[in-house]
């Protein structure tokens, strides 16, 4: 195919059949089962999940890409055009669970995975490709540089492991980092109670958002009062000036109960 990459659109196009190989086998496809893929691209991807489940539903949003993926006339592919970021998942996907396999633009990455954590129902496992920067955030232990947001609300719910690096020349073009895959399996149960989801992930972003700062005055700069900060860091046992990044899920959680208390 004739393409020229759209830049807008954080278009790198796989084309190392080592790293598909790897991508699929992690996928652990099922023929009974439904797949869906962000980013098709040029469907390399696609050509390989086709043949491996019952059904493939593909988000794409480049109109030239979707009119080849129109072209193919393939009963089961199912072709749902727009932004990922906007689209109705829950009217789309109704008879969970998919798997989830994508190369995802990297431009945004991060957006899209804090949507697939708010619907983490519809999915049983997804392997997806990231910028290994983005990707070593996600798997980053506390007390490390890499520790964030995305850290703990991953780890959260999933096991993530490691599939395979993946070098600037797997691409076409050619991205100017590395990049990495990594598997998503699903917890039975949250690997902590998030106590309140909602106050949870609002502590977890207050104390991540001004790195620099410590906990206690960047949860003051989120809008948290310092008298119910300082009773229920108290509580919890954890000194007002560490910084976000030393904090365990477990001490979330803590700090989660303990707010709840004083909130409500």
């Amino acid at each position: 195919m004739n393409y020229r990459t759209k830049k807008r659109f954080g278009q790198h196009f796989l084309h190392d059949r080592l790293v598909i190989d790897k991508i699929i086998s992690a996928a652990q496809l099922d023929l009974q089962g439904q797949v869906v893929e962000i980013g098709p691209g040029l469907g390399v991807l696609t050509d390989e999940l086709l043949p491996r489940s019952a059904h493939v539903h593909v988000m794409e949003i480049d109109r030239d890409l979707i009119e080849q993926l129109e072209a193919r006339n393939d009963s089961r592919l199912t072709i749902h055009s727009g932004d990922v970021l906007k689209l109705p998942w829950r009217n789309m996907f109704t008879q969970p669970p998919y798997r989830l396999v994508a190369n995802l633009p990297y431009n945004i990455s991060s957006q899209i995975v804090f949507r697939l954590i708010e619907h983490r129902d519809l999915f049983q496992r997804m392997v997806l490709m990231f910028q290994r920067e983005v990707g070593e955030r996600l798997v980053a232990t506390p007390g490390g540089k890499d520790y964030g947001i995305l850290s703990v609300l991953c780890q959260l719910w999933y096991d993530i492991k490691k599939v395979t690096l993946v070098k600037p020349g797997a691409f076409t073009p050619p991205p100017k980092v590395d990049s990495i895959v990594l598997n998503f399996q699903p917890l039975a149960n949250p690997r902590v109670d998030p106590v309140d989801e909602v106050l949870f992930r609002k502590i977890v972003k207050g104390a991540f958002t001004q790195r620099r700062k410590t906990l206690r005055n960047s949860l003051i700069a989120s809008g948290f009062s310092a008298e119910i900060i300082d009773s229920s860091l108290q509580q919890a046992g954890i000194l007002p000036g560490c910084r976000g990044e030393t904090l365990s899920l477990q001490n979330f959680s803590d700090l989660t109960r303990f707010f709840g208390q004083r909130i409500n």
